[in-house]
């Protein structure tokens, strides 16, 4: 199994990046659901002022090359684009376990 870890530092006001986080979150937790190698989807938003990254993910694969099946899948890539116009910084982990 491979966990997918991956969190996203967002602009703009905070209320913009709170509304673009949860609608993001939302099409996420959808995504077990339409792609097939997916095991599990966990989606935080960050409560804590004083950090500045505010979305983390956690995805559940079973092999590395599915990592890539994940992430070219539409239903993927439609949910990446909500976030396309605020994302300031990426940062990905993934790893077998």
């Amino acid at each position: 199994m491979v966990k997918h870890i991956v969190t996203f530092k967002l602009k703009g006001t905070d209320a913009e990046r709170r509304e673009a986080a949860t609608k993001f979150k939302d099409a996420l937790l959808e995504l077990p659901a339409e792609i097939g190698v997916l095991e599990s989807m966990e989606v935080g938003i960050n409560e804590n002022p004083s950090e500045v990254w505010d979305v983390v993910l956690t995805a559940v694969v079973p092999t590395m090359a599915d990592v890539e099946v994940y992430a070219k899948h539409p239903a993927h890539v439609a949910a990446a684009s909500l976030i396309a116009h605020c994302k300031e910084s990426r940062a990905c982990v993934d790893y077998e376990f």
